[in-house]
């Protein structure tokens, strides 16, 4: 009999959530760690999480839940990292075992505050993780529809195509599609900025634009996010695939979208602060916006990226919105 992998999901939020839901129809054990020891007591007696995707529930017998990050990796082979990136570092920082002899996927859609890196590039330079043993799960995908049995697709990118193969395996069923990439930094790369282009989306909507400018700016979005990612890594991708072009649109345009939803709000008024307090759950484009901004400026030869620009002004240098999308309009093509 063929041994069963050994999986850890590391993450309370939805995407983890989902993330554990799509393992449970593969795997009959998937370690499950998560920060908040109530959660894990709530899952327990109810079977669900609390918090998030409460619809979702769970046959008890399948998960190994542990609040000891320590724990949860001393059980895995293999760590699914669905933490968001703002908190990431400080989560590792708990651990007192060594990573090194373990295959990481990440499933974090943002830029690690700490280092400006993206997750993959954190790994490798600050835990000496090879990036043949470093993937990336990226959609087009929401963890709403994943938990509503919709069809829905993933990426799953790694340098060495055998553990895409495998990662791929064990996510796949009969409501979720995979295929697999090599482009594992161009693929995270696309993740994180598709969060600032939805967030951009979103101020846009509460500003009062409608589809058609909407869709300009979605347009303009994939031809500046093929601009910057060819400036961190140069190869042949089609840009145009569901890792890049598909996960933006899904991001953009969805109701689900949590960045969306927070441009939304700013476009209607809201300070960045204020924002931040009323919603539930992690904008990523709000820090991705900082780390592209600033990196893009490290380029030796410059990227055109008005987009982010403007929302870098509007989060961080207090410009106003309005003013600033009157401007961003005279730039689309």
């Amino acid at each position: 009999m063929k041994k069963e992998v050994k999986i850890a999901v590391l993450g309370g939020g939805s995407w983890a959530t989902a993330i554990v839901k799509m393992f449970t129809k593969n795997l009959s054990n998937v370690h499950w760690y998560m920060r908040n020891s109530e959660a894990i007591i709530f899952i327990k007696k109810e079977k669900h999480n609390p918090n998030y995707l409460t619809s979702v529930e769970f046959n008890l017998a399948q998960l190994s839940l542990t609040d000891s990050i320590n724990e949860a990796v001393s059980q895995a082979d293999i760590l699914v990292f669905a933490i968001p990136s703002a908190f990431l570092e400080s989560e590792l920082k708990k651990l007192t075992l060594p990573l090194t002899d373990k295959i990481i996927f990440s499933a974090i859609k943002g830029i690690v505050p700490e280092t400006g890196k993206i997750v993959g590039e954190h790994f490798h330079d600050n835990y000496g993780i090879p990036f043949e043993n470093i993937g990336v799960i990226t959609g087009p995908c929401h963890a709403e529809e994943v938990a509503l049995d919709r069809l829905s697709y993933l990426t799953i990118a790694c340098a060495d195509k055998d553990k895409a193969k495998l990662m791929a395996s064990q996510l796949q069923s009969e409501h979720i599609k995979t295929k697999i990439s090599d482009d594992i930094i161009g693929t995270e790369y696309a993740a994180m900025l598709k969060n600032i282009y939805a967030l951009a989306a979103g101020i846009a909507h509460g500003l009062g634009y409608g589809d058609n400018f909407q869709s300009v700016l979605m347009s303009n979005a994939i031809r500046e996010m093929k601009r910057y990612i060819k400036r961190v890594h140069k190869m042949k991708r089609n840009i145009n695939n569901s890792a890049y072009l598909g996960d933006l649109l899904v991001t953009g345009y969805s109701t689900f979208s949590r960045n969306r939803m927070f441009g939304n709000m700013i476009g209607k008024g809201y300070t960045v602060k204020s924002a931040k307090m009323e919603m539930n759950m992690i904008a990523e484009g709000y820090y991705a916006a900082k780390s592209a901004y600033e990196q893009k400026n490290s380029f030796k030869r410059k990227a055109r990226t008005p987009i982010i620009d403007t929302v870098y002004g509007i989060l961080y240098m207090n410009e106003n919105a309005r003013k600033s999308f009157k401007k961003l309009a005279d730039q689309m093509d």
